[in-house]
This record gives C-alpha cells, structure tokens and sequence, in this order.
C-alpha cells in the first residue's frame, strides 16, 4: 500500500508528534503535582531521559507511548501498513533502547515506573491513586502500568451535531 501523503506533507505531519509534554504525560504530571510531589522533567543527566523523576524517593517515571515504545498486545501498537520492514526495524531498536536504559536506572538504584498510554488515553477518569505508595516504597524495582494492555480502541463518539 502506498502513502497517501507526498514526502513534504508526510514530513510535516511526523514533525507534529511530540516526544515531551504529550497528554498522557501531563496527566501524570498534574496528578503528582496535586498530590504535593515536586519533581524534575527529562533529566538528562539519567539513562533513558525519564519523563519525570522524583530525586527525593529516587524514582523515575516513564509515559511511553503504545505505539512508539511498541506495547505488546495493544490495539494502540499495531504496525503501520506502508514501510513495514523500516517501521519493525525502529521500533525493535525503540524497545532494546528501553531496555537497557530500565537496566541502568535498576543498577543504579533507581525505582522505575513505566505507565503506559493506554491506561490514560481515552478513559474517563484514569485511577492514579496507587502511584504515591509505589513512588515512596522503599529500594529499586520496576513496576509497570496497567498491567494489561487495551485489547480494543473505544468505540469513536458519536457527533452531536445535526
């Protein structure tokens, strides 16, 4: 199947993903922020650039993407149907790359939480209250949320105009 889009318009409309600040992530971040946690964004200086890590409970938090960090099982993550062999590629790439950096982090020390798209994204009204007593538990470790992924995309609303 070809692309629809010319190369210019398919450029500008990958330019538009964002890798930082997506919805999903400041979710998460507005919930810790009421819950009184104070934190750091995209550290740099850490393996993997967590999207948040809270340096007083040593922990960071990850908010992959289901698509771009291949979520196994997800209606979310399902291979494109132009490009396939360079899509498989990047994403088999995407998920060693987690890997290792998760790897890091655990033999440094550091508690990882990696929540997942599909557990924010289109629910209404995802349930975090179980992330304070995982980001203040004691010693490293990795927990992953939610623990199964979406097996199917809600259904699209219907429009409300006539």
């Amino acid at each position: 199947m070809a692309d629809l889009l010319d190369h210019a318009a398919r450029s500008a409309l990958m330019a538009r993903i964002r890798s930082a600040d997506t919805a999903p992530e400041l979710f998460v971040r507005r919930f810790l922020h009421r819950a009184g946690y104070r934190y750091r964004l995209h550290a740099r200086d850490l393996p993997g650039r967590p999207d948040i890590v809270l340096p007083k409970y040593a922990t960071c938090i990850f908010v992959n993407g289901c698509f771009w960090h291949a979520h196994a099982g997800c209606a979310y993550a399902r291979l494109p149907k132009t490009h396939t062999a360079a899509w498989s590629d990047k994403l088999r790439k995407n998920v060693a790359r987690d890997r290792r950096s998760r790897r890091a982090l655990l033999a440094a020390g550091w508690r990882v939480i990696d929540i997942w798209e599909c557990g924010i994204k289109d629910v209404s009204d995802p349930d975090l209250s179980w992330l304070p007593s995982l980001v203040e538990a004691e010693g490293a470790g990795r927990v992953v949320w939610p623990k199964r992924p979406r097996k199917a995309k809600p259904a699209a609303r219907k429009s409300r105009r006539r």
